[in-house]
């Protein structure tokens, strides 16, 4: 075997990434569907009704699912660049730490610390100024939200401290 042989072998191998990804995608297919085959229909002579939308979803979602997984079989994807797990944890810290806080920070805090972890995250060093501003940017949000909008947001002590 010359070495262009070689090369295109080991080219052609699945992507076994991308085929879970597929498998993945089929089973979102296949529940979406699922949920929407179960809707009522309100009026049994029209052919649109609450679950169409959902079914056309799952249809897409299937066929993305078909089309990956042949991609991924033909090893047709382009070399992915090497995953950075630290980011991800700063996030995924950030949005536990806000599910942790919402209930006994309330919505500003718990959601600037989502903010700070974040930006942590996408590389901003000094939290010690991300964390208020995050803080300030919620508490804006939440006062617009509960206030203007009167929707039911989680408050905390700083929300109590003002309204």
């Amino acid at each position: 075997m010359s070495e262009a042989d070689t090369s295109s072998a080991t080219k052609r191998r699945p992507d076994w990434a991308a085929l879970i990804i597929a498998v993945f995608l089929l089973a979102v297919a296949a529940v979406v569907f699922w949920d929407a085959s179960h809707l009522k229909t309100i009026a049994q002579y029209d052919r649109i009704g609450p679950s169409t939308v959902p079914k056309v979803v799952a249809f897409g979602l299937f066929c993305l699912g078909i089309w990956t997984a042949f991609e991924a079989w033909r090893g047709d994807f382009p070399e992915r660049e090497q995953q950075e797990v630290a980011p991800v944890i700063w996030i995924v810290a950030g949005l536990a730490g806000q599910m942790l806080l919402l209930r006994i920070a309330g919505f500003s805090i718990a959601t600037g610390v989502l903010f700070a972890l974040t930006a942590r995250g996408f590389g901003k060093r000094q939290i010690w100024i991300s964390l208020p501003i995050g803080i300030v940017l919620s508490f804006v949000v939440w006062a617009i939200f509960s206030q203007l909008l009167q929707l039911t947001l989680p408050a905390g002590p700083l929300e109590h401290l003002f309204f």
